[in-house]
């Protein structure tokens, strides 16, 4: 049931916030709560969704400030879908959906992901681009192909020399962004202003709470609107969370780490069928095979594969049980060099860049990232030696190096607000492993209650077959009953 399309869309794309009544806001030289949620001065029109979507899904489009310190200054758009309950007897309120990112359009999201029927009884179901995305007022730093690929996904570094490689490119790159043609918008492209649209939205809505489900990314973006506006959300489930301080260069390298506590569990599903898969007949076997792989790749791409392209698919299908079976036969194409399954379809079509620059810049416009060369230098040494299967790929230096510093501080999250949150969490999360998880957990303090689900991949609601975690998100959301506890979850399986 997990949402392979999240995972295929970014291997694609991408290369493969005093007191209950006030917010952080005012401290951060923002607007009070009562201005940056006041309600919209146009109602929201529903009609027809852009671009292909199901035909129960309608989306209007919702004008917000670009800069909230001038709440009546210049306005972008912001694409709002929403799927209406078909119980309006039932319906207690909307759950606004985010799947994560940053830059992933959420437009499609409510008829995407397939919630429980009595969850979508319960709520209009309400999707949106965030600001810099889609179908939103969008943003680009006018890469190429190659180049996007590159801004997300920089080649792994095999000495310091690598490095100072990549940062010449990273400088570009940057450079480029901050003189493109939308690069004004760049300054408010971050998750606390995505976060002020989603109050906008709730206003716009006529809801005075809101419920909300956010993905990876989208658990900080959750945690950051509920630290702003405590007293507006509803039901909060995060799920899969990054740490407290969001998308920083400390929480990419820690898929280092990730990496390694996953792979065990693909290790272990491609040597128990030796012949069906021929990557070796026990997990160590086909570790070596990763480091064969991968070397092999560096030296001498295949199909289209060089050794990062592996190393990010890699990672890309280890989120999820389901697509265990395809990365196996990946690995056998390119280890027979042969042409891998679906390999054809990736990079076909026009391109956008749309992704790669609002990734940017979310992650560079929220936090400061180290500048110094050596700074990177070191970290790749340093995770090549601890993580040695994806840990210098992901300390490697990036555009966030080379940008300007952000906007406003960072919104930093607490334990103020009503008890109202839900995580939840895979005890073998490759992407926003559970160390981050739980010093988020720790920062929201009683506000929370934490599930840890003893499974495997990125996402843990819907993704397997364990009722335990299912049910707990599931019973918040239609009933609101939480645990009392933090609760711990042990491993189920599938029936045969």
């Amino acid at each position: 049931m997990r949402r392979t399309w999240l995972a295929a869309l970014a291997v694609t794309v991408g290369a493969a916030a005093v007191t209950a009544g006030i917010s952080q806001m005012d401290t951060a030289g923002m607007p009070s709560r009562s201005q940056a949620g006041a309600p919209s001065r146009s109602p929201l029109r529903w009609g027809a969704c852009p671009g292909p979507t199901e035909a129960a899904l309608r989306c209007a489009r919702l004008a917000v400030p670009l800069d909230y310190r001038h709440p009546d200054g210049r306005t972008i758009d912001v694409e709002v879908s929403r799927l209406a309950s078909t119980k309006p007897a039932e319906r207690r309120g909307v759950l606004l959906l985010n799947p994560g990112g940053p830059g992933l359009p959420g437009l499609p999201v409510p008829a995407l992901l397939k919630l429980p029927k009595k969850v979508r009884d319960r709520y209009d179901v309400i999707g949106f681009d965030p600001r810099g995305v889609g179908h939103s007022t969008p943003l680009t730093c006018g890469f190429t192909r190659a180049q996007g690929e590159v801004a997300a996904n920089p080649p792994t570094p095999g000495n310091a020399a690598d490095v100072a490689q990549q940062a010449a490119t990273a400088k570009r790159l940057a450079t480029q962004c901050a003189t493109s043609k939308t690069a004004d918008l760049l300054p408010y492209i971050t998750t606390a202003n995505t976060a002020r649209d989603m109050d906008r939205i709730r206003a716009a809505l006529g809801a005075p709470k809101i419920s909300y489900y956010g993905e990876s990314y989208g658990t900080y973006l959750g945690a950051v609107y509920t630290t702003l506006f405590p007293h507006r959300g509803d039901r909060i489930v995060l799920d899969s969370s990054l740490p407290p301080e969001g998308y920083d260069a400390e929480a990419l390298r820690s898929q280092g780490a990730g990496f390694e506590t996953r792979f065990p569990d693909f290790a272990k599903f491609a040597a128990a069928a030796p012949r069906q898969y021929h990557l070796g007949g026990t997990p160590a076997a086909v570790r070596e095979k990763y480091f064969q792989l991968a070397a092999r790749l560096d030296n001498k791409p295949v199909h289209g594969y060089d050794g990062t392209t592996f190393r990010v698919v890699t990672a890309a299908m280890m989120r999820a049980d389901s697509d265990l079976a395809g990365l196996a036969a990946i690995w056998h194409a390119l280890d027979t060099n042969q042409p891998p399954p679906g390999s054809g379809d990736v990079g076909g079509g026009a391109y956008s860049d749309n992704y790669p620059a609002a990734y940017l810049g979310v992650i560079c416009g929220d936090s400061r990232w180290p500048t110094a060369l050596t700074t990177y230098q070191h970290n790749v040494a340093a995770d090549r030696a601890r993580y040695p299967m994806y840990g210098a790929f992901a300390a490697n230096i990036r555009p966030c190096a080379f940008w300007p510093a952000p906007a406003e501080p960072k919104v930093k999250i607490t334990d103020r607000g009503p008890s109202d949150v839900l995580m939840v969490q895979n005890l073998r999360d490759p992407a926003t492993p559970l160390p981050g998880a739980l010093r988020t957990r720790r920062a929201l303090g009683e506000r929370a209650r934490m599930i840890t689900v003893d499974q495997g991949g990125h996402v843990a609601y819907l993704s397997g077959p364990n009722a335990c975690g299912n049910d707990a998100v599931t019973d918040y959301l239609v009933a609101g009953k939480r645990p009392a506890h933090d609760t711990y979850c042990p491993a189920q399986h599938a029936a045969p």
